[in-house]
């Protein structure tokens, strides 16, 4: 998986389970970073949401979920 793909599911998934639009969710998700596997070899990648309180408790609710299904992304 990319972290485009990622990415992807996270607006999915945050439109399917919280509501709103694509648009809404991408700005309060940000950008995935990912990491070296050498420095993170059990999860290389994070988000840094931003926006209000309950949608950042959404997007750490659905990164949770994700990191346990996808831990290691590609560039």
């Amino acid at each position: 998986m990319t972290s485009g793909d990622l990415h992807d599911l996270f607006l999915s998934t945050l439109v399917k389970e919280a509501g709103g639009t694509r648009r809404h969710w991408r700005l309060v998700v940000g950008d995935v970073k990912v990491y070296p596997l050498d420095t993170h070899p059990h999860c290389n990648w994070s988000v840094t949401p931003s926006g209000s309180a309950a949608a950042t408790g959404e997007v750490e609710r659905v990164a949770d979920t994700l990191r346990a299904r996808h831990p290691v992304v590609t560039g």
